[in-house]
């Protein structure tokens, strides 16, 4: 008997309905008609053990306990699903042959990998189990995947690295949650103050981003506009390029501060003959994007419908799992096989069945047109989020789920349309001595823009022909003073542009050099679960649009040493983990150091003062009770 193990039934319904009729559904699992068997998990059903769990004593928050660090790691059934692991232990046991077929990144892996192995299986048995990975859960899609089975082994990595993931974030959780909410305590807070390698950070980049705020002081700065005339009356615009000599009187971003410079300059300028020294033209090609990962996806949803990013993966999650109107949300690439490209035709028909898009921009679209997305040296365990050939029959899809399919549509349409080209011209000129600088933009096509809603070609800051040499008259030079303004707080879509891009704030070239590659904090399946966390620990709040930190939030950052608060450690980390996926790395080459810089944290965490924890609020969150699962699945 083959046993198909799926990460959650509704998968492992898919995966039935491709295999061999009549069907006999069981309690927890389908018997097909060859006799073999589709069972399932329910995200997790294993989950890491408590500290209770090693040893009576852990059940006291202590600081003399502190670290724990299990030397033999132990796995305990979920009490909701227990009943699940038992039959599906005993499915495994009585199978010839296994097929593991959980979601195609790591959590999937691991997720069904520690099912297999608590069930103690034979190493023949693990020798031969075979892997489905399936994106796509229309029938056609699933039997393609069906024919194309690889060895599990050949996964084994993706499973090391998730459980390096998640050992390490109970080891550091655990350890510091219990540190310093034993510290807070002392100072006279009651509640929680929970601390997690990706969570702490991204704390610390909304405290340090709203100090900034708070300690920004605005000062004016001035820019001269040269009002120009050609020989034959054609009026342009110029605007001033401070020399070297210039320096003293400029900020670090090369904006003039002192007036007095610029109405120098304006009484040097005014009623002299100019000179052109050069014109650049250049045409200029945009390409239509790449389709969506889920944070790419996201930050979109975040921008245009003001939706936040759990919403956005629940969302994605009914439109796949229950509508299958879309490819596996949970990607973190943008990239498609080739073979993808011929089944072009079918999607964008389901597309228009859908009402994904408009008949008319579908009808616009160039199917033998082919984006550089199709590239399968690109593609690893699973492709970009794209919208499926499913038609839509009677069912129809909810206001905001009609929002989110049809902006995946939209950019896998946009595959298929031409680039948006334009003309941009750069003329550089001198008078009295000084330079100045005049732009222009000309639009040519519109190609894909015309899918965001561009409708006619416009020409921006238009000027006159102008020619190396020629001369021309400023009539007067104008004052233009500006204020510099604070950057802003972070929403939605900027909190997550951070995290995916967050080799921006990290201070370490060294490091910056690593993520330029491996870029991101946390990954597509949990960042927006992380969010959502920090609001619910009390450590983040909305106002409006923005989002804050509470003085809890700022409480904490502010007793932490500074390296638990950047993303610098946890960002490394991550690289450290794709390394291991990719089989470039091993799990003791992670965990070793991770083991000794935690003894370090540990005994700075026992030396912070408490006063640090003193006339704060008290807590609204629930009582705490913190469970270290792979990653948050939603079941069908």
């Amino acid at each position: 008997m083959k046993l198909y193990i799926a990460e959650k039934p509704s998968l492992g319904r898919a995966i039935a309905d491709a295999l061999p009729k009549p069907h006999k559904k069981m309690d927890g699992h389908i018997i097909v008609g060859n006799g073999d068997v589709v069972s399932w998990c329910i995200g997790h059903l294993l989950e890491l053990a408590e500290p209770d769990d090693y040893h009576e004593r852990y059940k006291k928050w202590n600081l003399a306990d502190l670290p724990i660090a299990p030397d033999t790691w132990q796995l305990k059934a979920k009490a909701k699903t227990r009943k699940q692991l038992t039959l599906l232990k005993k499915l495994i046991k009585q199978a010839s042959q296994l097929v593991h077929a959980g979601d195609p990144d790591r959590e999937g892996q691991l997720l069904v990998d520690e099912v297999i192995s608590e069930a103690k299986v034979s190493k023949t048995k693990l020798d031969t189990t075979e892997r489905l990975l399936i994106s796509d859960l229309n029938l056609n899609a699933v039997k393609k995947a069906l024919n194309n089975l690889k060895a599990n082994r050949d996964f084994i990595p993706l499973s090391v690295s998730a459980l390096a993931r998640s050992r390490a974030d109970w080891l550091i959780g655990m350890n510091l949650t219990r540190a310093y909410t034993i510290k807070g305590k002392q100072g006279g807070y009651t509640g929680v103050l929970s601390v997690g390698r990706v969570q702490t950070p991204i704390l610390g980049l909304v405290v340090r981003r709203d100090l900034e705020i708070e300690n920004f002081v605005s000062r004016p700065f001035f820019e001269v506009i040269a009002e120009n005339i050609t020989e034959q009356g054609e009026p342009f615009q110029a605007k001033w390029l401070p020399s070297e000599a210039c320096l003293p009187y400029q900020d670090e971003d090369g904006r003039v501060l002192h007036k007095g410079l610029c109405e120098n300059v304006i009484s040097r300028i005014t009623g002299q003959q100019g000179q052109v020294l050069s014109v650049e033209e250049k045409t200029k090609k945009q390409a239509p994007p790449l389709p969506y990962n889920l944070s790419a996806l996201q930050i979109d949803a975040a921008k245009l419908f003001k939706m936040p990013a759990k919403k956005v993966l629940d969302i994605c999650q009914s439109l796949y799992e229950k509508h299958k109107l879309i490819t596996y949300p949970r990607s973190d690439n943008r990239y498609l096989p080739k073979e993808h490209f011929f089944e072009a035709a079918q999607v964008l028909s389901a597309m228009e069945n859908n009402k994904g898009q408009t008949r008319e921009l579908i009808a616009s679209a160039d199917t033998s047109r082919k984006h550089k997305c199709w590239n399968d040296k690109k593609v690893e365990a699973h492709h970009a989020i794209i919208p499926t050939s499913k038609k839509l029959k009677s069912a129809s899809l909810g206001f905001e789920e009609e929002k989110i399919y049809g902006l995946i549509c939209r950019q896998y349409l946009a595959l298929f349309y031409p680039d948006y080209i334009y003309h941009d011209t750069t003329v550089l000129v001198e008078i009295a001595g000084g330079k100045f600088k005049a732009t222009a933009k000309r639009e040519s096509q519109l190609g894909f823009k015309v899918l965001m809603g561009k409708s006619e070609l416009k020409d921006e800051a238009t000027l006159p022909a102008l020619s190396k040499g020629q001369s021309f008259t400023c009539q007067q030079g104008r004052l233009v003073e500006k204020q510099t303004e604070p950057p802003q707080h972070f929403n939605d879509a900027s909190l997550l542009s951070a995290m995916t891009g967050i080799a921006r704030y990290v201070d370490d070239t060294e490091i910056k050099k690593i993520l330029r590659d491996t870029d991101g904090l946390g990954t597509e399946a949990t960042r927006a679960g992380i969010i959502e966390l920090l609001f619910k620990r009390g450590f983040l709040q909305r106002q409006g649009k923005h989002i804050l930190a509470t003085e809890t939030g700022k409480a904490l950052i502010n007793v932490l040493p500074e390296k638990l608060t950047k993303p610098d450690m946890t960002a490394l980390w991550e690289s450290q983990l794709t390394h291991i996926a990719e089989k470039h790395g091993s799990y003791s080459s992670f965990m070793t150091p991770l083991l000794n810089e935690l003894q370090g944290h540990i005994a700075l965490a026992s030396k912070t003062p408490v006063s640090g924890f003193s006339n704060l609020p008290s807590p609204k969150q629930k009582p705490f009770k913190r469970r270290y699962k792979r990653k948050a699945k939603t079941t069908s």
